[in-house]
């Protein structure tokens, strides 16, 4: 592992942002994936949960929601890998007055459309959607979702009550999913004025609905932008499937050792084939302490464990609902970090794993990407 202050990314190089309960880490490497760089901690000692990277319009820059005792949750950026952050004095995604809400965290952001390159994206506690249309420089409340008549019944889940998935349809401006946990999946085809759930399918064990309309405890979703009717979901208990726009769900836990978990990521370049790492339902960390990613290349129809690199004994580890994600080289990188410190990756779609980095803080996102040319 080498080790520098600072990291200098070139084109084509992939980039690694990993969130911690202390600060943020970033590390870098060629399309090789086998020497790392690091730098960090930034923003040492805050709380980060939503990282991600935006290089349309030739930008290179890393956005960050790091969590301040003083200043609270702002969002701040990056333009030379973390050199120099924007630091706003005050909170500059906030709830308007009349909502009499307060933010609580700032649990994902999204870039918009590589067509419209000034659209950001933000899901929050309380859950709300907030839309900025001007790089980040003003944010907005997306008040067809706030003003939800489901919104007085939602309630958090054990993370809290939070929006914390964003799915935009890669081609239809007027279409993008949500996730709130728990109040479900929400999906709007008018950009954004009017928003319906679409839970049909899912279930709610812990209600006395056990399908209910809304309410249910969704921990993740994804989509492959070549079919973006086909969702999959890993929810509070169960796998689920939809092929219709989240009309309706089918489970598809077919061969995995639990089906709670937390995080599920796409392959960017194979429509059919996603990860998810399973947990225990009672201790919440990866079932019979063997760390196992598990891959299906057949839209969820079979499971299969990858575990070649990863610890088999005593692995009492815990990934977040963002704690994983992949890269969009040939073979796909793919990435995890730990509750316990340890960051993981494959450079050949999973079929092995090594230890990138230890001895970090928790890991409570990790975000990748291939970094573009100015």
């Amino acid at each position: 592992m080498q080790t520098s202050g600072k990291i200098s990314p070139r084109p084509g190089d992939v980039l690694l942002m990993i969130g911690t309960m202390k600060g943020i880490f970033l590390l870098s490497s060629n399309s090789s994936r086998q020497q790392w760089k690091v730098s960090g901690p930034h923003f040492t000692g805050q709380v980060v949960y939503a990282l991600a990277y935006d290089g349309r319009e030739g930008r290179q820059r890393i956005w960050a929601a790091p969590q301040s005792w003083f200043y609270g949750t702002v969002l701040s950026h990056s333009d030379d890998f973390g050199m120099n952050w924007s630091v706003p004095e005050t909170g500059n995604v906030k709830f308007p007055e009349d909502t009499g809400l307060a933010l609580t965290q700032i649990w994902q952001i999204e870039p918009g459309r590589d067509d419209e390159p000034d659209v950001l994206y933000c899901g929050v506690e309380p859950a709300s959607l907030f839309k900025s249309s001007d790089a980040g420089e003003t944010w907005s409340l997306v008040r067809g979702l706030h003003d939800h008549p489901h919104r007085p019944k939602w309630e958090p889940g054990g993370g809290g009550l939070c929006l914390h998935t964003i799915l935009l349809h890669p081609t239809d401006r007027n279409k993008m999913y949500v996730a709130i946990s728990t109040g479900g999946v929400y999906r709007t085809d008018d950009g954004g004025q009017t928003w319906r759930a679409v839970n049909k399918g899912i279930s709610a064990e812990f209600l006395p609905d056990k399908y209910p309309e809304f309410g249910q405890c969704v921990h993740k979703v994804a989509m492959h932008p070549s079919q973006p009717d086909r969702l999959f979901l890993q929810n509070h208990g169960g796998l689920f499937r939809s092929i219709d726009g989240g009309k309706s769900w089918k489970d598809m836990a077919n061969g995995v050792p639990s089906d709670f978990g937390f995080p599920i990521v796409s392959h960017p370049n194979d429509p059919d084939t996603f990860y998810i790492i399973p947990l225990d339902y009672e201790m919440r960390c990866v079932p019979e302490a063997k760390l196992r990613v598990y891959r299906t290349r057949d839209a969820g129809k079979t499971w299969k464990p990858l575990t070649r690199g990863l610890p088999q004994k005593g692995a009492y580890e815990t990934i977040l609902r963002d704690g994983m994600d992949a890269d969009t080289l040939d073979p796909a990188g793919v990435y995890f970090g730990t509750r316990g410190g340890k960051v993981y990756g494959s450079a050949n779609n999973g079929n092995s794993w090594k230890l990138i980095i230890d001895d970090l803080p928790p890991v409570t996102c990790l975000k990748v990407s291939v970094v573009n040319g100015k």
